[in-house]
């Protein structure tokens, strides 16, 4: 069994090695494909009390939208540099843990496929059934030939089970703690959403993500993201980010909060742009001139920043009145529900 490298993995190691022992870095699982064996990365950075506040970036679940590990590399980058001499940086990382797995399905990044090397859709992998989930696109057990293949219902996929140990590891045992899984494909809009993705109802932390919206709407007014419940767009089966919510309520005390976002960038406007993008396997997925990728690397920095300093400084969006968070469930029933 020989390792393989590809460009996006390549880019991870170098960019561990800048983070020399300034970040943990652990192989959470290893994935076996025609002889050859994929790593699958976890590398966290600051605070190792179990108290401090969490936020983790995930990329690369479907391995055709590999932008979203791309755009998470840049970002470690850019904090390898950082770190160096940003003192209020290495102030909040005192007080914070990021956490980064860049490739989650390493063998798909590779490959340009969006489902693993066992023809499974890893975002259709949990046991989680959507209700009124009928289209294909919701995710089918008839044969890995088909796109949308949830996998045999009898176990999950070790990328799924991998991305499963990190969240129980970092965010469960977090008081606080934000997922943020980045993919793209989905309209013409960056959309950022919130569970659920398996049913047309509103999760337990609604309140606390409304008010979490109003804070970032009030301080970045012209901000590009469209943020909603992912079912408003779509239900599906077998969502990972549903899965672990659920078991988060089943296992957490009530006074943790535990919020799974997805980056959904709006990939239409490459094609939009230029429909030679239909003719290329990434085309639709995936920016392909240049300037355009360096544009998207750049464009959501200002989120991650905001995420950070959001649970670094939490008062006004999680400690809410019980007056408080009545108004801002009826709020959100009224935005997203009817």
């Amino acid at each position: 069994m020989t390792g393989f490298k590809f460009p996006e993995l390549e880019q991870l190691e170098r960019i561990i090695e800048q983070f020399g022992d300034r970040a943990q870095t652990e192989i959470i699982e290893r994935i076996r494909y025609k002889g050859r064996e994929f790593p699958i990365h976890c590398i966290t950075l600051g605070s190792t009390s179990p108290d401090a506040p969490v936020l983790a970036f995930f990329g690369g679940v479907h391995g055709l939208e590999k932008i979203g590990s791309e755009v998470i590399l840049t970002y470690m980058q850019t904090l390898s540099q950082l770190l160096h001499w940003d003192e209020e940086l290495l102030a909040r990382l005192e007080k914070s843990r990021l956490v980064f797995v860049p490739i989650v399905n390493p063998v798909g990044v590779c490959f340009g496929t969006r489902s693993n090397g066992n023809g499974v859709d890893l975002m259709r992998n949990s046991p989680v059934e959507g209700i009124g989930a009928t289209r294909l696109y919701s995710g089918q057990r008839i044969t890995p030939r088909l796109p949308w293949y949830r996998g045999d219902a009898s176990s999950m996929e070790k990328e799924a089970l991998a991305l499963c140990r990190v969240v129980d590891q970092h965010l469960f045992n977090s008081p606080l703690s934000i997922a943020l899984d980045l993919h793209s494909g989905f309209g013409i809009k960056d959309r950022l959403w919130f569970p659920y993705a398996s049913r047309k109802t509103p999760f337990h932390f609604i309140a606390e993500t409304l008010a979490l919206k109003e804070l970032f709407d009030r301080c970045y007014p012209h901000h590009i993201y469209k943020i909603e419940p992912t079912c408003q767009e779509y239900v599906i089966n077998g969502d990972l980010w549903d899965h672990l919510f659920d078991e988060f309520m089943r296992r957490v005390p009530n006074q943790q909060l535990f919020l799974p976002l997805t980056l959904e960038m709006g990939s239409w406007i490459w094609l939009r742009k230029s429909p030679m993008h239909l003719f290329s396997r990434h085309g639709l997925f995936h920016p392909l001139l240049p300037h355009r990728m360096q544009r998207v690397f750049r464009r959501h920095f200002m989120l991650f920043d905001f995420l950070h300093r959001s649970l670094l400084s939490p008062d006004k969006w999680t400690r809410l009145q019980e007056q408080q968070k009545a108004g801002y469930q009826k709020m959100a029933s009224g935005l997203w529900y009817e």
